[in-house]
Order: C-alpha cells, then structure tokens, then sequence
C-alpha cells in the first residue's frame, strides 16, 4: 500500500520534472489569423480597413468602419506538403483537412442624438483560429551520431541508484519513483540503462560514470513524427467611431490550446563491438492551456482616401498543462545470444502546470481607398521574441531557457500587401506577405513568404468570397533537445483554399 501512495504522488505530482523547452515557447507564441476569404486575399492586410470580421482580429478599430450589423463563417481547405532531408536520405509527405476556422458577428449601434460627435457604438463576438497543428513527416538517413548520446547526456554525473530500478522493484515503480524525485533527466537515463544502452564504469551505487553499448560506425535512422491540434481564440470588442474621421476599439481575447505528438525514433547498425544494434524509442506529448490578452486600435481617415491604423497587442498570458508518456525497445548481442527488451513503465507523466508569457506586438497600417473601385493596403508590424518567457522566472530550469531565448531569439517584423478591385458585383483580390525568422540565425529558422489571390459576389445583403493563398518555409526541426541534436531539414508550403459567407444582420 504505501509503494502505492508514492507511485501516485510521482504520476500526478512530480514537482521537479520539466519538459518544455524553447521550441514549445516559440510553438504557442506565434499566431495567425487564419481569417475569412476576403482576408486571406489580401494576405492578412486589414490594420486599416473594416468591413470584414477578421479585421476586427487584427485591429478592434474595424468594427466600427460597419454600417450595419454583420456575420460571417468561413471554411477552408488546408494542405500541407513537406519535402525533408537527413543527412543522405529525402522524403515527402502531405495532409490535409477541411475546417471550421472562423465565425463572429458584429452589432452596430448608432447613436440617434445627431448633435453628438460620437456616432456609433459596436460591439462583437469572434472565433478565430491562430494556429493548426496537425502534421505528419518522416525523415530517415545515414548518420555517424547515435541515440546513445541521448541518453549518455542525461546519465553521466547521476548515481547509479538514481537512474536504475532496485532489486525485485518493476519498471512501473521505478520509473514513477524516479520521476517524481529525480526528475524528467533521471528518467531517461532510466531508460537507457534498463534497456542496455547505457553501462556503468562499476556496478555500485556510487557509480557515476557510463559508457554506452552501442559501437562508433555509422546508423540508420528514421524519425516519425505526428502532430495534432490547435490553437485558437474568442475575442470580445467593443468600438466606436468619433466624427467621421477617427475609429477606436479593445479586443479581449480568451486564448485555449490543444496540442498532441507522437514521435518515434528507431535506429538500427552493423559496427563491429556493439552490443546493441536496434533501437526503437517513443514519445507522446498531450499538451493543453488557455490564456488572457488583450488589444486596443485606431484607425484614422487622413483624408476622404487615405486611412491610418495603429493596433497594440499585449503579450498573451498562457497557463499550461502537459502529460507525457515513453517506452523504449532495444535487440541485444552479448555471449549468451540475442534477446529484445521492450520497456514501457506504462506511466503518464502529469507535469505542474507552467505559465509561458508570449511577446505582445504593435502593428502599423495604411490604406488607400479608391471610393466604391477598389483599395490597396499595407500592414507593418513588429514582435520582439526576446521577450517570451517561461514563469515563474525564480525557477532555475525556467530561468536557464529565458536566458537561451534571450540570445537566440530577435525582432522579428512582418509586412503584408494587398488590393482589390470592384467590378460590379465582383471584387479581384491579391496580396504578398513576408515574416522574419524569430531566431537571430535564420539558416536554422527560415523567414516566411506567401502570396494570395481571391475573388468575391456581392448579392446584396449576402456575399460571397473565395481565397486561394500558400506559405513556405523552410525549418531545421532538431530530433532530440540532447545528445542527438541532428536535425531534419523541413521545406513546408502551406496552401488553403477559403470559402466565405457574410451576410447583414
């Protein structure tokens, strides 16, 4: 009974076991408003502009630009090709999926005393989706760099006793003890020890120096990866116009995350002296969270033609939860014959909740307004990763990746164009977007180029819009945060076709 207890204090306490690293920082700090058709056409330039729900997204100034009360749904088509390489080995792949993405109304209030200078109040409810996870890949090649790096990282330096199941104890046991008072390093460790990756330097205790198994030479590898999720938001606006010439509004958004991977990697070679030559390792990650930001817009008409807006993003506060779960198969050569070990401690790994603060970012816009003919639009903005932060900052752990962060993340700024032009009922759209890397070396974490073309029907009280866009960039997505840090070179295009309807209330 009392193995018991602490088995269920190391499941769902485990006080001292971290996981996140910065690839989750940056996964949930960046965001894009997937958006209505007419948006997307426009490849997100809406700072300055109304008339649309997801501009409302972007600068919570818009929904005061509506003259009458609005809605609209959009569905996409979203498609995502990979081409990777590893070392001396390519590969392809491609999903896709049909999505609910966004949905809001807006409700115009105008103000009946006419003397006022403050002509109408607003307000509006939206669903967006800022991210979609889903993803599948494989990368597989030549490499001279094992997976026993992995776990000879986490090893080297532990106790024996620390890092390996006592006499008569199962896999379960130990692996939930460890965890709970070692922590997640231990852990691995663990694993490669019991599946005899690892081999201690003296069979005691006190041992704290491990060698591995497994020969130099050469390895073949493939690394599996699925994703799964998303992330979006509910935003709630209130705006307001003043004269005919200024457009002021807040956004509170309520921000939720879903995100699940599985990996697995499996490793197989010939070298003379190795005692294993077969590895197959698992991972599975279910991470979910929600969040609090907040954004305040302005949109000024310059002129009769020409429109300025400025929006202010906050950062977004996330509270965030994650469970992991592992297992490990190895074949084995030693004077006796050969044997497989499958360890699977059969344990979700239920981590403390964490706090992760995403940068806020301020946006600039303008647009030209080409009276019922059409429009062109610009939007800046810029984000500062550097100050993404895990919290509480007074952890050693979290303090230690602020700090990696902190140099290896930049500004990054963004820039969209758009245009449209109005034939009758119809509307022609395009537009180009560039994004900057967050990361200073960019070689590693490619910037983001994209361009869109759309076209809309103007029924009267209804229309209709349909987008077609596509993004690439190209990501070095390392395998492992230790030992085995090779990456896999990713070249992902994203491509959606968008369908949208609106329609006045």
């Amino acid at each position: 009974m009392k193995k018991l207890t602490v088995l269920a204090i190391a499941v769902f306490s485990m006080s001292n076991l971290m996981a996140q690293d910065i690839s989750d920082a940056l996964r949930y700090s960046q965001d894009e408003i997937q958006g209505t058709a007419r948006f997307r056409a426009l490849s997100g330039a809406f700072g300055a502009l109304g008339g649309d729900m997801s501009a409302v997204s972007i600068n919570p100034a818009s929904s005061a630009i509506f003259t009458r009360s609005h809605a609209s749904i959009s569905l996409s088509s979203l498609n995502i090709d990979n081409d990777v390489s590893y070392f001396n080995g390519l590969s392809s792949s491609s999903d896709s999926k049909i999505d609910l993405h966004q949905a809001g109304a807006v409700f115009v209030f105008a103000n009946r005393d006419h003397s006022s200078s403050w002509k109408k109040f607003v307000l509006s409810v939206a669903y967006d989706k800022t991210a979609n996870y889903d993803d599948q890949w494989v990368a597989s090649g030549t490499n001279t760099n094992s997976i026993d790096n992995y776990f000879l990282a986490y090893a080297q330096g532990q106790r024996l006793n620390e890092i390996s199941a006592f006499p008569g104890e199962s896999i379960t046991d130990a692996y939930g003890e460890i965890g709970s008072f070692y922590g997640f390093g231990n852990q691995q460790a663990f694993l490669g020890y019991e599946s005899y990756i690892l081999e201690p330097d003296e069979n005691v205790d006190e041992n704290t120096f491990y060698t591995s198994n497994i020969a130099p030479g050469t390895f073949n590898q493939e690394y599996s990866y699925i994703s799964k999720g998303y992330n979006g938001k509910f935003s709630f606006n209130a705006a307001t116009q003043y004269e005919d010439k200024l457009y002021l509004g807040i956004n509170l958004n309520a921000h939720f995350i879903n995100y699940e991977r599985f990996t697995r990697f499996d490793e197989s070679n010939s070298n003379d002296g190795s005692i294993v030559t077969n590895v197959g390792f698992d991972n599975n990650l279910l991470t979910t969270g929600n969040g609090f930001s907040f954004q305040l817009g302005a949109i000024l008409k310059v002129t009769k033609e020409l429109r300025a807006g400025f929006t202010y993003n906050s950062p977004t506060w996330y509270t965030i939860f994650e469970e992991t779960s592992q297992s490990i198969a190895t074949v084995v050569n030693d004077v006796d014959g050969s044997f497989t070990t499958f360890i699977n401690p059969n344990i979700i790994n239920v981590f403390p909740e964490y706090r992760l603060q995403s940068p806020g970012k301020i946006t600039g816009s303008l647009a030209y307004v080409f009276g019922e003919r059409g429009l062109l639009s610009f939007d800046y903005s810029r984000k500062n990763y550097k100050n993404t932060e895990f919290k509480p900052s007074s952890d050693a752990f979290f303090a230690s990746q602020n700090a990696i962060m902190n140099d290896l993340f930049k500004i990054a700024n963004s820039y969209r164009f758009g245009g449209e032009f109005k034939h009758k009922q119809f509307s022609f759209r395009g537009g180009y977007r560039f994004e900057e890397s967050p990361y200073v070396d960019d070689s590693f974490y490619g910037d983001l180029t994209g361009y869109s073309l759309g076209i809309g029907y103007n029924f009267g009280n209804t229309k209709l819009d349909l987008t077609y866009d596509q993004a690439e960039r190209t990501v070095n997505n390392e395998l492992f945060s230790v030992g085995l840090t090779d990456a896999a070179t990713l070249n992902t295009n994203n491509s959606n076709i968008t369908l949208t309807l609106g329609f006045n209330l």
